[in-house]
């Protein structure tokens, strides 16, 4: 493990023991499943912790529980490439664990964009007011107020406008997936 001559931000030590320490437990746990020694575990989590503290705006980080165990992550597989000899089973088992990462993968990602790519071709055949209505409410995020000054209409127009779009909308997406279900069952 690495020597620390830096001495961490007050700041720093307060978002670890706020952020991250609470999930030490569960970090303990996971490495316990990812065939990790239990005397290096504390290894490991005491790397985390140092890792972690000399980040330099910890703040930055959507998910510490996610960052947690990926940096812990990370260690085990430093320390597995540093050994002459690694267990295959040990590198499987590691990356078979289902644990929810910040990052989606790529198949997440694609298939994310694709049901986009459905669902804004659903909208553009909406008709024309209801599809300008839906799009400035929903996409855009304007209030239903602020949508009936622009367009020279009433409040109500705007909801019922904005209500029937989404109801064609969901119409369209469960008139899509019947025909997948059907052969899914088949």
């Amino acid at each position: 493990m690495a020597t620390r001559l830096s001495i961490p931000s007050e700041e720093a030590v307060r978002w670890l023991a706020r952020e991250v320490l609470p999930h030490e437990a569960d970090v303990r746990r996971w490495l316990a499943q990812s065939l990790v020694a239990a005397s290096e575990t504390d290894d490991v989590i005491q790397e985390a912790y140092c890792r972690l503290v000399d980040l330099d705006d910890p703040g930055r980080i959507r998910s510490p529980r996610a960052y947690f165990f990926q940096t812990a992550r990370s260690i085990v597989l430093e320390q597995l490439r540093r050994q002459r000899v690694v267990r295959f089973e040990t590198v499987t088992e590691i990356d078979g664990l289902n644990i929810e990462w910040d990052e989606p993968s790529p198949e997440r990602i694609a298939a994310g964009r694709k049901e986009l790519e459905r669902v804004m071709q659903i909208i553009s055949r909406l008709p024309d007011r209801c599809r300008r209505i839906f799009e400035m409410r929903r996409i855009l995020g304007l209030s239903q107020r602020e949508i009936a000054r622009r367009l020279g209409v009433s409040e109500n127009v705007v909801e019922n406008e904005a209500a029937r779009g989404l109801k064609a909308i969901l119409a369209a997406l469960a008139a899509e997936e019947a025909p997948a279900m059907t052969r899914r069952k088949a």
